[in-house]
């Protein structure tokens, strides 16, 4: 694989633009270089959560995605590419299934919040829906292979997944939303 990043200040973004990986410039602001950018953010908070004491189940999952992550980054950064597993969707369908079989069935909103793994989990959730967003806005204006898509959708569900069985393994149990009436409060 040779030496990718042997110079790193190279001033050729000090106009506003990157390149991609085919060699095209674009604007750093443009809904490729967005959704890239979400992706690697997303990728940063997943390996926040994995610096946590976690279940020994759900650490090789979480690197497992760290690597389609940025496998996901590699396909995004050169148009027309093909770098992302598309049986990656359906392996984690499967594992959001194995986890879920073992929760109680959620008959109200969970609050963001809990132990220190489980709030960084929900972070990963919420910057994964907004990842969601930004690839399919990126969607919109130059179509993804629908794997890309699907996957994102899925890692969102595993991750509010991964919030409930975490909240157990650090509380016991999830912090529930009680409305404004039965929280016993004056509502100011």
């Amino acid at each position: 694989m040779g030496h990718r990043l042997s110079k790193i200040v190279t001033r050729t973004g000090d106009d506003g633009t990157t390149g991609l990986g085919d060699g095209s410039r674009v604007e750093k602001d443009s809904p490729r270089v967005e959704a890239c950018g979400e992706v690697d953010e997303l990728n940063s908070f997943v390996g926040r959560l994995l610096a946590h004491d976690l279940p020994a189940e759900v650490t090789p999952v979480l690197a497992r995605i760290q690597h389609e992550l940025f496998d996901l980054g590699a396909e995004l950064a050169v148009p027309g590419g093909e770098a992302f597993p598309e049986l990656a969707v359906g392996r984690l369908e499967a594992v959001v299934e194995a986890f879920n079989a073992d929760l109680p069935p959620l008959k109200e909103f969970i609050l963001p919040g809990g132990g220190p793994a489980t709030a960084d989990c929900h972070v990963a959730r919420s910057v994964c829906r907004r990842t969601e967003r930004r690839l399919t806005a990126l969607h919109w204006e130059e179509p993804l292979r629908p794997g890309v898509l699907a996957y994102i959708n899925r890692l969102s569900d595993l991750l509010f997944v991964l919030c409930r069985v975490l909240a157990r393994y650090e509380n016991g149990g999830e912090v529930l939303w009680r409305p404004a009436g039965e929280r016993g409060d004056s509502g100011v």
